[in-house]
Formats: structure tokens, C-alpha cells, sequence
């Protein structure tokens, strides 16, 4: 079994079915998704989810044209309430989940490897929720907005549900990830060129079954055993002509800063600001996402608020 080479182990990469409007992506987070790891600890069950929707949200970026942030978020009313993953334009990625670790412990400990599978991901997630996706692009301040139900009994065949819904694409999807790592697939069929003619519909549509017996070959955790795209896709799709494209790098980056905070302190307004601050002594702000504090003591304060008039609240609800 051939590794990735050093430097290789973060990446996005497009592929493509020869002569055919069928199109795939991959991805394989190594470094980037420890050193986002580093930031905060889940259960396993948690940490395995979270990861799987890392790599959705890559994947969903990279099957778009935009320069900006996209947001692939989970809402349920199971164990784990809340799952958010970003992923820019150019593949920088953070990640944040809430849970409630106690509970998610009592079911491991209870169940031990029985809850796997469809029966785990409803346990975690609850039977009702939605995926939202939100892409926030820089030009003109435009803003896209998805939401679909949860649905299916994993994270990919939510993320399928989406594409299905919204897009009105047929998609495939793998995702996978552990605590080192995490992998993931997708295949589109585009309806465009089909629609138009240009390709025979009985060869496209065959084309199309054995995409998806190729990723169903692959496996759940195939992505995850270090082999290179090469070997994946010659192993997943073999009777097929693909065209791989070059890959591009992935990399953990939080995008807080101090003029951020300050900006969002500057919303809540100088009441609500020096309420805190005589409360507490100071004002400390700490990123969800990487857990940095941002602390604004009394001077910070005032030079916060220097040019707004003393009465003249700004408070936003």
C-alpha cells in the first residue's frame, strides 16, 4: 500500500468521467483536521460526525465558483444540537460542535459497538432537524441560503438529501473520519448536457450506475487507509476513463481577531459592554471555534466606545 507523499496529506481534488457529464470530488484531511482538533475534545462518536461534516463542507465548496465563506450546519434535537463547519473558497476550514458529552458517554458505555450505523446517527442527532447550507460570497455582499429537512440515517445521505432537494442534482456521497483523519467522496450527475443532447441517454445512464457502484465499491472507510487518489479511483471505477485534476491544499485557519470581537462588542452597545465590565472586572470574549480568549479590560472599553456619546445607546437586539 503506497502512502501520500509529505505535504499531500491536505487536499481537494475534481475529477472527472471522460466524454460524460458526470463529475466527482475528494478530499483527505490530515494535519489540517488534527490541528483543528486541537482546539477542543469530543466523545469519538462526536468527534467522527464533526469530521464528516468538515469534509462535506469542503466538498460542497469545491463544487462551487465563489470567493467567500460557505457554512454547512446541522440542527437536531438528539445528543448533539448543533454541528457548524466552514470552508472558505480557498479551503480553509474550522469547525464547532455541541453536545451533551455526558449523555453521548452513557450511550457509548451502554451500547459499546451495537450503536453503530443508522442507529447511532439518530441517536446523536435526534429524529428531527435541518441541514442548512449558507453561502456568504465577498462580491456585492451576496448571500445563498439552503435548508432541507434531516434526513436519511448518516451524514451522507443528509448531504445527498440536500443536493437532491435544492440543487436538484443525483448525487453520491462518502464521508468518513476518526480522530487522525478524515475522507470523503461525491459524484454528480449534471443534467445539462442532457438535457441539450449531446450525449446518448442510455450511455449516460450507465454511465451513472456503475459511478455509483464504484463508490459503493469503495466502502465507507476506504478513504481513510492512506492510499492515493490514483489507486482509489482505478479500484472504485475501473472500467471507466477518468481525468484527474490538480489538487489543491486544505488547511485549518480561524478567521477571529481582535477588530472582530471589537466590532461585535461595539454592536451589543456601551450599556450592555460596561454592565459586564462592572460585573466582572473585564470583558472576555473566547472564540467558539478555536477557543481563543480575547480579554478588553476598562481602558479597552472606553476606547471601544471614544466616540459615542455617553447616553446615546447602540444596543442591538
Amino acid at each position: 500500500m503506497n502512502t501520500p507523499a509529505a505535504g499531500t496529506q491536505d487536499q481537494v481534488r475534481r475529477f472527472i468521467f471522460e466524454n460524460q457529464p458526470v463529475r466527482g470530488h475528494w478530499v483527505h484531511l490530515e494535519s489540517a483536521w488534527r490541528a483543528l482538533r486541537a482546539h477542543a475534545t469530543y466523545p469519538p462518536q462526536v468527534t467522527e460526525l464533526l469530521g464528516q461534516a468538515v469534509v462535506a463542507s469542503v466538498l460542497l465548496a469545491a463544487t462551487l465558483k465563489f470567493r467567500g465563506t460557505l457554512t454547512f450546519q446541522l440542527q437536531g434535537n438528539g445528543l448533539v444540537s448543533l454541528l457548524v463547519a466552514q470552508c472558505t473558497h480557498d479551503f480553509r476550514v474550522r469547525a464547532v460542535a455541541r453536545c451533551d458529552e455526558v449523555a453521548v458517554g452513557e450511550l457509548a458505555a451502554a451500547h459499546g459497538d451495537g450503536a453503530r450505523g443508522a442507529s447511532l446517527f439518530r441517536r446523536l442527532v435526534g429524529e428531527s432537524g435541518l441541514i442548512t447550507v449558507t453561502v456568504e460570497a465577498d462580491e456585492k455582499s451576496l448571500r445563498y441560503q439552503g435548508i432541507v429537512p434531516l434526513s436519511g440515517a448518516s451524514l451522507a445521505e443528509s448531504l445527498e438529501a440536500y443536493f437532491a432537494s435544492s440543487e436538484q442534482l443525483p448525487t453520491r456521497v462518502l464521508l468518513a473520519a476518526d480522530g487522525e483523519h478524515g475522507a470523503g467522496m461525491l459524484l454528480q450527475k449534471l443534467p445539462e448536457a442532457a438535457e441539450e443532447g449531446s450525449f446518448d441517454s442510455s450511455a449516460l445512464e450507465e454511465t451513472w450506475l456503475g459511478a455509483q457502484r464504484g463508490i459503493a465499491r469503495l466502502g465507507r472507510h476506504q478513504g481513510l487507509r492512506g492510499q492515493r487518489i490514483e489507486e482509489l479511483l482505478a479500484q472504485g471505477f475501473p472500467e471507466h476513463d477518468l481525468r484527474l485534476f490538480r489538487a489543491a491544499p486544505v488547511r485549518f485557519e480561524c478567521r477571529c481577531s481582535e477588530g472582530r470581537v471589537a466590532g461585535l462588542l461595539r454592536a451589543l452597545g456601551p450599556e450592555e459592554v460596561r454592565d459586564v465590565l462592572r460585573e466582572q472586572g473585564a470583558v472576555t470574549v473566547t472564540c467558539e471555534f478555536c477557543h481563543h480568549p480575547y480579554r478588553f479590560d476598562s481602558v479597552d472599553v472606553e476606547a471601544l466606545f471614544a466616540d459615542t456619546p455617553a447616553g446615546d445607546s447602540q444596543s442591538i437586539h
